[in-house]
C-alpha cells in the first residue's frame, strides 16, 4: 500500500507485509499485527528496544489502524523520546543490582560482590551475568512468595522467571506466578512489592478493592514501591545482555 486515501497518501508507506513507516523527523517502523483474539486498537512500545506495535482485531480495516496510529503520533513520539538508548552489557558497564549500581570489572572469576560485578576478561560478559542474575532473581521471589503465601495461607502451584516486556509478574488462574528476572535489579523492596501483589492475586483473582486490601495487608507502603517501577522501570529494561 503506497498510500491511504482520506488519511494522508505519502505519511505512510507499506515496507512488507505487516509493517508500515510513520514519516517524520525521525521515520518510525511500526510493526501492524492483526489477531483475532484483539477486540480494540493496541499500541505498545518495547521497552527493550523501543520497538513500535500495533495490534488491532483481524476484522478490522488497515485504513482505520492507520488512523488511529496518525491520531497517536504525537503520543508515540514523546514516548520514544523519553526512552534511553539501549546500552549492552560489558566491562565498563554499570549494572544495577537490588538497587545498587555495580561496575562491570575484569576478575579471575564470575562474581556479583557488594561493590562490583567481577566477569573474566577472556569471556563475553552479558550471557554469564544475566544467569546469575536471574538465578538470584529466583531465589529472591522464591523466598519473597513463599513468605506472602504462608502470610495468607494460599499456595501456589510453581513458578516461573522470564524476561518480560510488559509486566514485572503475573499470577494465572491456575496459580502460577511469574516474573521478571529484572526485579533483581531493583531495590529488595520493590522486588518484595511485586511477589506480595502477585500472591495477593491467589487470593482475589482481580483488581478490585479487596485485593488492595490484600496487598496492603502484605505490602503497607506498596504504593511507594509500585511508583518505583513506574519511575524507573524503564531503565532496567534498557540493559541488554545479548553476548
Amino acid at each position: 500500500m503506497t498510500g491511504v486515501k482520506g488519511f494522508g497518501a505519502g505519511i505512510y508507506r507499506k515496507l512488507d507485509m505487516g509493517r508500515h513507516t510513520l514519516h517524520g523527523n525521525p521515520p518510525i517502523d511500526v510493526t501492524l499485527r492483526k489477531s483475532a483474539q484483539a477486540r480494540r486498537l493496541s499500541l505498545r512500545v518495547s521497552r527493550l528496544d523501543g520497538r513500535v506495535t500495533l495490534t488491532m482485531p483481524s476484522d478490522l480495516p488497515d485504513r482505520e489502524g492507520l488512523a488511529f496510529l496518525r491520531d497517536k503520533e504525537d503520543w508515540l513520539r514523546g514516548h520514544l523520546g523519553r526512552l534511553g538508548p539501549a546500552e549492552s552489557v560489558k566491562i565498563g558497564s554499570m549494572v544495577p543490582v537490588q538497587g545498587r549500581a555495580l561496575p562491570v570489572v575484569a576478575g579471575p572469576r564470575l562474581r556479583v560482590l557488594d561493590d562490583r560485578i567481577e566477569v573474566p576478561p577472556s569471556r563475553a560478559a552479558a550471557g554469564p551475568i544475566r544467569a546469575r542474575l536471574r538465578a538470584m532473581a529466583r531465589d529472591a521471589l522464591a523466598a519473597a512468595s513463599d513468605r506472602h503465601a504462608a502470610a495468607l495461607g494460599v499456595g501456589y502451584d510453581k513458578l516461573a522467571i522470564r524476561d518480560t516486556r510488559s509486566r514485572w509478574g503475573s499470577c494465572s488462574s491456575k496459580g502460577v506466578l511469574m516474573y521478571s528476572w529484572r526485579l533483581i535489579m531493583a531495590p529488595p523492596a520493590v522486588l518484595d512489592y511485586v511477589a506480595a501483589h502477585e500472591v495477593a492475586h491467589l487470593r482475589e483473582m482481580n483488581h478490585a478493592p479487596a485485593f488492595w486490601a490484600v496487598v496492603t495487608q502484605l505490602c503497607p507502603d506498596y504504593a511507594t514501591h509500585r511508583q518505583w517501577l513506574r519511575d524507573h522501570g524503564e531503565s532496567l529494561h534498557r540493559l541488554r545482555f545479548d553476548d
